[in-house]
């Protein structure tokens, strides 16, 4: 279960204690948020890192090294690879998936009588950008029109005139976020190499890489499998990149007002809310030019990893 934005922003507002739009406003507390959850998921690498090397307990909920696991199942995503050929000197060389294809936010646009332009209201301009863009009319895929500034805009002309027409954007996040395993034909483990030891692989026929043990070099986001013959079926497991948080509003009346139907929770386990909102308030400390919220955030997160070392 995610963690909703909305709670986290109101409990960051009434431990500063400000009002209802305070001195930590939405758009200083969504990059903050996003952030925050990016070091709680780096976290948890070195958090898998420390605990591997140390026995584990077998209680149901305190095993740590099963716990992290658990909260990084959500992240957890496999997807092909796509090959592009040798070019010249260039060796043939795998993309790795940029997308898990989950849509992160949809919109259904019916077309008025010769309007080109419309306002995004159920996706932002921000989740347009790191995402990738799928666009269909009637059906099919729909290339003629831009969008900036949360406005969709069709190309004069590119659609009929007359009876309204739906238009359905679609966004899928590109979330590669750290790579994992690479696997051809789903039951061969590729193993990662360094170049120089590519070299001293080939210099034998019997450590020379073949297909049923193949190899890999990862350079400049470019997975090089060697035999160069492997051409098709590589897979990719990999972390994905969680959708960024977003307390998105209107403020017809005057002040904000949460708009849920375009905020974007955060994606990390509901477990984690109040390690979430005490590194906020760190940040948030910064930002306010309050040493007392920065002290205090401070040593209660320097209590916890001191927790988490014994």
């Amino acid at each position: 279960m995610a963690i909703n934005v909305d709670q986290v922003y109101k409990t960051v507002l009434l431990i500063i204690n400000k009002e209802q739009r305070g001195y930590l406003t939405p758009n200083e507390f969504n990059k903050l948020a996003t952030q925050v959850q990016l070091d709680v998921l780096d976290n948890y690498f070195e958090t898998l890192n420390q605990q591997i090397r140390v026995p584990q307990n077998e209680s149901e909920y305190g095993n740590r090294y099963k716990s992290v696991q658990e909260k990084l199942d959500a992240f957890k995503k496999i997807g092909d690879c796509t090959y592009n050929a040798a070019a010249g000197t260039n060796p043939a060389f795998f993309t790795l998936p940029t997308s898990s294809g989950t849509a992160s936010g949809t919109q259904l646009i019916s077309t008025v009588t010769n309007q080109i332009t419309y306002p995004l209201t159920s996706i932002t301009q921000s989740q347009v950008e790191d995402s990738t863009v799928v666009v269909t009319y009637q059906g099919l895929a729909y290339t003629n029109f831009t969008i900036s500034g949360g406005i969709f805009n069709l190309t004069a002309g590119s659609l009929p005139t007359g009876a309204a027409n739906n238009i359905v954007i679609t966004l899928y996040p590109q979330d590669f976020y750290k790579l994992g395993t690479v696997l051809y034909k789903d039951d061969r483990v590729v193993q990662p190499i360094q170049r120089n030891e590519l070299a001293l692989l080939n210099m034998s026929p019997i450590s020379k890489p073949v297909e049923y043990f193949p190899v890999y070099l990862f350079e400049q986001n470019k997975v090089i499998i060697h035999p160069q013959t492997i051409s098709g079926s590589v897979k990719a497991s990999y972390i994905k990149k969680p959708a960024n948080p977003s307390w998105n509003f209107n403020s017809s009346s005057g002040y904000y007002v949460w708009d849920p139907a375009t905020s974007v929770n955060f994606e990390l386990d509901a477990t984690e809310q109040v390690n979430v909102i005490i590194q906020i308030l760190l940040y948030a400390g910064i930002v306010i030019k309050d040493p007392t919220i920065v002290q205090a955030a401070a040593s209660e997160i320097a209590q916890e990893a001191q927790n988490e070392r014994n």
